[in-house]
């Protein structure tokens, strides 16, 4: 079993990628956004049961996943609303099932990020959306993702088309 954690900033392109991914491995696509949306139906964003709930589903997803041998991609946007050395702890689910991780990280400069926020497709699954509101929390963005564990491989979405970013990940971890 193997977890494709695909994360990056806000717009990065990483449910595009991953659905471009899934489309090539067969892997289940499990990603941020089911949980997340689930969660803040009842629990407001940020609250503490909010933050307990999310990472608990995330943790038993994982595990299962892991347990049953069924690969999957999720894609994550660290926040910090997610408790530190949250890839840590998904690492040693997956792998207490033997499973195996690989990180993928996606950037995109800030200029495409802007250009890209406000997109339709964005409204699908209550995603940001407000430039405004993106600019207020990037310092505190950059601080979260500047704190995970480095990636297996690094795509910039601005330059790599998302079926091209899709097959360099099937290349480069050999799925």
């Amino acid at each position: 079993m193997k977890l494709i954690f695909i994360y990056g900033s806000a717009a990065a392109g990483k449910l595009t990628v991953a659905r471009q991914l899934a489309n090539l491995t067969g892997f289940a696509l499990f990603h941020n956004h089911l949980i997340v949306d689930a969660v803040a139906a009842v629990f407001p964003f940020g609250t503490e049961p909010f933050i307990r709930l999310r990472e608990q589903f995330w943790l038993t997803m994982f595990r299962e996943a892991a347990e049953a041998g069924t690969s999957i991609i999720f894609t994550f946007a660290p926040e910090a609303t997610v408790a530190p050395g949250f890839a840590e702890r998904a690492k040693a689910a997956i792998e207490a099932s033997g499973g195996e991780i690989a990180l993928v990280r996606l950037t995109v400069p800030r200029d495409e990020q802007e250009r890209r926020i406000d997109n339709a497709s964005r409204g699908e699954f209550g995603k940001l959306r407000s430039l405004e509101l993106l600019r207020q929390l990037r310092a505190e963005f950059d601080r979260c993702e500047a704190a995970m564990p480095p990636a297996l491989l690094t795509i910039d979405t601005m330059m790599t088309e998302p079926a091209t970013a899709a097959r360099l990940i099937v290349e480069q971890l050999g799925l």
